[in-house]
């Protein structure tokens, strides 16, 4: 799968998102990369000789925030291609991970732990 496409299916994935949560994420930057590094995987208590991310929230949820806080760097999702395309193996199932991957991880913008993430059978 191209990485074009895979954007393309990253789009599909967040015009999918309600409506109502939309305005809160207009601040957020979706950011494809190729590989997760291994000091990000190693602050989420991942080994980086084993383990991988197909996505992550990169920010503070908007549960944690003040208006008196000064301007801060844009919250971030950044979906990883390459450990997407290779567990995922057809366009369709490709689509289905983009999917649940920006769910989970707008999940954890609105402050969801993973344990309330995976009850949502979004893991």
């Amino acid at each position: 799968m191209t990485r074009e496409r895979f954007g393309e299916l990253v789009e599909e994935a967040l015009d999918e998102i309600p409506d109502v949560f939309h305005a809160h994420l207009r601040d957020i930057v979706f950011v494809v990369e190729d590989e997760p590094d291994d000091e990000d995987l190693a602050s989420l208590g991942l080994d980086p000789r084993r383990d991988t991310l197909f996505g992550m929230f990169d920010g503070r949820p908007i549960g944690e925030r003040s208006f008196s806080e000064g301007i801060a760097e844009p919250d971030r999702i950044i979906l990883y291609y390459r450990p997407l395309v290779r567990e995922f193996r057809t366009p369709w199932a490709i689509r289905r991970q983009i999917r649940t991957t920006v769910i989970h991880e707008v999940a954890h913008f609105f402050g969801l732990d993973e344990d309330e993430i995976a009850a949502e059978g979004y893991e």
